[in-house]
C-alpha cells in the first residue's frame, strides 16, 4: 500500500503580542496533532522561547534550517530573524506588526515554492502591519497578490459555509461595488470550492439581498430588482444552483441557512455577524479561489487577554484541521479530473 503523504502545515505566527503564538502553541501541545501534519512554524527561537515562558509552556521545538528539511513528527520552527524582539504583550506596535509581516512573507514564499502544502495564519494587527511593503487590508488581500485565481472568503463551521461578495470595504462603499459581475464572479468560485474542496458535486447555494427586507419591491432599494435577480436568474440558466435574494434577518432567524451548502452575504457584517453569533470559537476562515490553501481561525489578536494564557485555540486548532482536509479533499479531485476517462 502507498505511505500517505504527510502534509507539510505552514504557520505565519501573527502579531507578537497578541494571541496568536499562544493559541498556536496550545494546538501542538497535543502530540497526535503531530499524526496528521508536519507542522512549521516561521519565526524566531528567541520570541517562541519569550512566549512559552510568559505562558508557561512546554512544547518541545524543533529548530531547522531549510523549509524544505523539516522533521517528522516535531514541531518544526524555521528561524526568520535571529535579533531579540521587543515584546509587549496585549500593546499595539510598528514592531510586532513589522516581524508579523516577515513570518507571513516568509511562509507565503514556501507556500508559492511548493516547500509547504498549506498555510494556517495566526491573525495580526491590520494596523501596524501597514508599511512600504504591505498595503493591504488584510491576509485575504495580501495573499490574493501573491497568488494565482480570485479569492472569496469564506467563514465556515460544519456544514455553515459564508461567503462574502464583498470584505474590507467602507459600508458606504458596497452598493456601488455590488455588480452582475461580481455575483457571478464569487457564485463561480463558490461554486467550484464547494465541488472540487468540499466534495459537494452539486452545491446548493443561498444569495442574501443587499437591503433590509431584500428591498421589499423597491420600497427600500432597487439593487435587488436591478441586479441580483437578474443576475440570479443567469446563474441559473448556467446550471448553477443559487437561489434568493433572502432577507438576511429572517433567513438566519428562521435557520433557513441550513438548507443550504454555502451562503453568500453581500458585505462583510451581514454575514460575520450571524456566523459569529452561531460559531464563534469554532469557526474557520478559508480563502477560497486561489492556487494554494490558507486557513486561519476566525477571531483576532485579541489583546485584552495576550499573555495571561486565556486564550481558546479551538478556532486555530479547526483551522489546522481545516487546511488539511480541504488539501486532500482538492487533490482528490484534481487526480480523480485529470484521469476521467474521455465521454465516447
Amino acid at each position: 500500500m502507498k505511505k500517505e503523504h504527510k502534509i507539510r502545515l505552514g504557520i505565519s505566527i501573527g502579531d507578537l503580542n497578541g494571541i496568536g503564538i499562544e493559541v498556536i502553541l496550545k494546538t501542538f501541545e497535543d502530540l497526535r496533532m503531530l499524526d496528521f501534519c508536519t507542522p512549521i512554524i516561521f519565526g524566531s527561537t528567541k520570541t517562541l522561547s519569550y512566549h512559552k515562558s510568559v505562558l508557561e509552556l512546554r512544547n518541545s521545538i524543533q529548530g531547522i534550517s531549510q523549509v524544505s528539511n523539516p522533521v517528522p513528527h516535531k514541531l518544526n520552527l524555521l528561524n526568520v530573524w535571529q535579533e531579540m524582539v521587543d515584546i509587549n504583550l496585549g500593546q499595539s506596535s510598528e514592531v510586532a506588526g513589522k516581524y508579523a509581516y516577515l513570518s507571513l512573507k516568509k511562509a507565503t514564499e514556501a507556500l508559492k515554492n511548493n516547500d509547504i502544502d498549506v498555510l494556517v495564519t495566526a491573525p495580526i494587527n491590520k494596523h501596524t502591519i501597514q508599511s512600504d511593503e504591505f498595503k493591504f487590508k488584510g491576509h485575504t488581500e495580501y495573499l490574493e497578490s501573491e497568488l494565482d485565481g480570485t479569492s472569496l472568503m469564506i467563514l465556515m463551521d460544519g456544514d455553515l459555509r459564508m461567503g462574502l461578495a464583498t470584505t474590507h470595504i467602507p459600508l458606504n462603499e458596497v452598493a456601488q461595488q455590488i455588480t452582475p459581475q461580481l455575483i457571478e464572479d464569487k457564485i463561480a468560485i463558490l461554486n467550484k470550492t464547494l465541488i472540487q474542496d468540499f466534495g459537494i458535486q452539486k452545491p446548493k447555494i443561498a444569495i442574501l439581498g443587499l437591503n433590509p427586507h431584500s428591498g421589499d419591491n423597491g420600497v427600500i432599494g432597487k439593487e435587488e430588482d436591478e441586479i441580483i435577480i437578474p443576475t440570479i436568474n443567469k446563474i441559473q440558466e448556467e446550471g448553477i444552483l443559487a437561489y434568493g435574494p433572502f432577507a438576511a434577518d429572517s433567513f438566519f432567524g428562521n435557520k433557513i441557512y441550513t438548507e443550504y451548502d454555502a451562503v453568500l452575504a453581500m458585505y462583510h457584517d451581514q454575514g460575520l455577524a450571524p456566523f459569529k453569533a452561531l460559531s464563534f470559537g469554532n469557526g474557520v476562515n478559508f480563502t477560497a479561489g486561489l492556487s494554494k490553501i490558507r486557513t486561519s481561525p476566525d477571531h483576532g489578536t485579541a489583546f485584552d487577554i495576550a499573555g495571561k494564557g486565556k486564550a481558546d485555540h479551538s478556532s486555530f486548532k479547526a483551522a489546522v484541521f481545516s487546511a488539511i482536509a480541504i488539501f486532500r479533499a482538492r487533490k482528490t479531485y484534481l487526480e480523480l479530473k485529470e484521469n476521467q476517462l474521455p465521454v465516447k
